[in-house]
């Protein structure tokens, strides 16, 4: 893989290969070929990729949470419930707080399908939120651990909260079309301990919550985290179910799978609900192999079913990009750190110039071999006979 990308890397990307305790970069490229049959077989290769070394997951916990709801959501079907319900959120303690109206959707009602939408088109922070509290922190987790994601942990919102809050989830009501009641979910406590016993130390100084500079590293010992490679099989397994072990399959219908598809590609300016300002939501927005860097444009043949992640000065995007057209697919899945004055939470980071660009030439690169690649069935179905 490294032999690979250093006989075509600029200076720029040599620069970046050449220091890795710097920009602590991890690439996973998995390659599709299909038979004749049109079932696809994955076969990774991997640069860096270390899941001891750590990387702050940021949105990417977003990705698990979005797929585990709908998951859960199979077993409220005999009360009526399903993805369009209305989605009440109470609050009850440790403050919570509540959600009875959606203004961003269509009837102004909040749904698992509406957050869903706003996950995967623009990263949407509160919508995460919503499905945390409706899947519950011990649900999360358990799955993730009988999955054999063993070195995953979802241990928290996105908002200020303490650990100890993060462990109690809201109250829930879904309503059907008319404001009747079919289900109540109870608050919930996860009373299960997680294991932190690894000290995660990240950068030389912080800001903590008060704005106060703090001269040692950041503690993320507690934190969400996410190995990489992890990731990208929660993603393949929802692309292509049969290329996963069966314990690593989600437990989601195939309706919901294709929703989770759409929502996954989708742009904001292809969306009618939520309706974005793509002045500040640009197509490119979440998709960081090959197009966030300069918000290059998307050509109308490719598509990218991805999440991305960005926080403290780590970038992270998992992306199946097809372009159909020309007969391309593969898996890209890559993190790299940049934060050169290693001070975190100061909003001072190297995205634009170093992190997009480091993403834009690796998609770049991966898309011109995988165009000029000899492969048996060029002809396929993205989706069909997976």
């Amino acid at each position: 893989m490294e032999k690979f990308i250093r006989e075509r890397a600029s200076p720029f990307l040599k620069g970046i290969l050449d220091n890795p305790d710097t920009y602590r970069y991890q690439l996973i490229y998995t390659r599709i070929d299909r038979n004749r049959a049109n079932q696809p077989r994955c076969r990774s290769q991997y640069l860096r990729v270390d899941a001891d070394e750590y990387f702050n997951p940021a949105s990417m916990v977003k990705l698990p949470v979005a797929i585990l709801a709908l998951e859960k959501l199979n077993q409220l079907k005999k009360y009526g419930v399903n993805r369009n319900s209305t989605m009440l959120t109470d609050s009850s303690c440790c403050r919570q707080t509540p959600v009875l109206a959606d203004t961003s959707a269509a009837d102004g009602k909040p749904s698992i399908a509406h957050y869903i939408k706003k996950i995967f088109i623009v990263s949407d922070n509160d919508a995460y939120n919503r499905l945390y509290e409706y899947v519950g922190q011990e649900t999360i987790n358990r799955r993730l651990q009988e999955m054999g994601y063993r070195q995953s942990r979802i241990t928290r919102r996105f908002v200020s909260m303490n650990e100890e809050e993060n462990r109690h989830t809201n109250p829930i009501r879904f309503l059907d079309a008319e404001g009747k009641l079919l289900f109540h979910q109870p608050a919930a406590y996860n009373p299960q301990p997680f294991d932190f016993s690894k000290k995660i130390l990240i950068g030389n100084a912080h800001y903590d919550r008060n704005d106060s500079l703090i001269h040692r590293p950041m503690d993320f010992t507690t934190h969400n985290n996410m190995p990489l490679d992890h990731l990208r099989q929660m993603l393949q397994s929802v692309l292509f179910p049969n290329s996963v072990a069966a314990e690593k399959r989600f437990r989601i219908n195939e309706d919901d799978r294709e929703f989770l598809r759409t929502c996954m590609q989708q742009l904001p300016s292809e969306s009618i609900s939520p309706v974005y300002d793509t002045t500040e939501f640009f197509n490119s927005y979440t998709k960081f192999f090959f197009f966030r860097d300069g918000k290059q444009p998307i050509p109308p043949s490719i598509r990218s079913y991805n999440k991305t992640g960005w926080s403290y000065g780590f970038l992270t995007d998992v992306a199946y990009i097809v372009d159909k057209e020309n007969g391309v697919e593969f898996i890209l899945s890559g993190v790299i750190y940049v934060n050169s004055d290693g001070v975190l939470n100061d909003d001072k980071y190297e995205y634009e110039g170093v992190g997009y660009r480091y993403f834009r030439e690796i998609g770049e690169m991966v898309y011109q071999y995988e165009s000029g690649r000899k492969r048996k069935n060029r002809d396929f179905r993205i989706f069909a006979l997976n």
